[in-house]
């Protein structure tokens, strides 16, 4: 190819690409966002016409914030523990039956009347409403109340039960906490009571040591005592005779003239 040919070549397509920069103008944000929105519809009547449910991101939200307030404060809080949590278990049943069993009729109402349904869903607080807003209403047969499941309302039914099982799982998660809690409180107090029992015990040991040493000391005191003889006095000597005097001993003569007893004496 010569020189000339390649210069007509690019003649030709610089011409056509200004003419298609011409004619497909850059489309702007309102087109995009609208070619988008018709996008989304178009794939969201597809997926109804294959009978799949097309959910937009975190649809449910507010539905399930609204099953969370129902449950706390409104059914939690204002009744005894025991028969609120005994009331989402029941209301959990009566959802999940539905759920596996949606054509059996025995599953889709309820009487008012029964005795356990009027012990843990009439008398205590919050919790009819919460079955109301699964999807029951009132109804009146043959002169007999019960309560009848709207199947229109499957999906409302669905996320009140998902929120009843979380509701049941964090409930019971806590009551174990405080059950262990409790348990370590015991715990701790018994081995405090013990530490005070084994000191107490090893008081009197040491007391009735101390008392056994010193009882052992005075025996041995008194052993002593009896024991080392008194020392005898010496015994007295006999006096020979002429032994044990002086002179000193001996009485002075008398001086003075003996004495006569009558004038006789001196005659004879």
């Amino acid at each position: 190819m010569d020189v000339d040919n390649q210069h007509e070549l690019s003649s030709e397509t610089q011409d056509f690409q200004a003419s298609t920069s011409h004619s497909m103008p850059t489309p702007d944000r309102a087109t995009v966002a609208r070619a988008l929105e018709q996008r989304l519809r178009q794939e969201r009547e597809e997926a109804s016409a294959h009978g799949a449910h097309f959910v937009a991101f975190d649809e449910h939200h507010e539905k399930r914030q609204e099953f969370r307030r129902l449950i706390d404060p409104g059914i939690l809080r204002p009744n005894p523990r025991h028969v609120a949590l005994e009331s989402l278990d029941i209301l959990l049943k009566l959802a999940e039956n539905i759920i596996k069993h949606p054509d059996e009729d025995k599953y889709l109402r309820f009487k008012p009347t029964n005795a356990k349904i009027k012990q843990y869903l009439v008398d205590p607080k919050g919790t009819l409403e919460y079955a109301v807003a699964l999807g029951f209403r009132p109804q009146v047969e043959n002169f007999q109340p019960y309560y009848a499941f709207n199947k229109r309302k499957t999906v409302d039914l669905q996320i009140g039960a998902a929120i009843l099982k979380e509701a049941l799982e964090l409930e019971t998660a806590k009551e174990e906490a405080a059950h262990l809690a409790k348990q370590r409180e015991k715990a701790i107090a018994d081995a405090a009571v013990a530490k005070v029992k084994q000191a107490f015990i090893d008081d009197r040991k040491s007391k009735a040591w101390h008392d056994r040493r010193e009882q052992e000391i005075l025996s041995a005191r008194a052993a002593r005592r009896t024991s080392v003889p008194t020392s005898p006095s010496p015994p007295a000597t006999a006096r020979m005779p002429g032994s044990g005097h002086t002179i000193s001993d001996v009485s002075p003569p008398s001086t003075s003239p003996p004495t006569y007893e009558s004038l006789s004496d001196l005659e004879d």
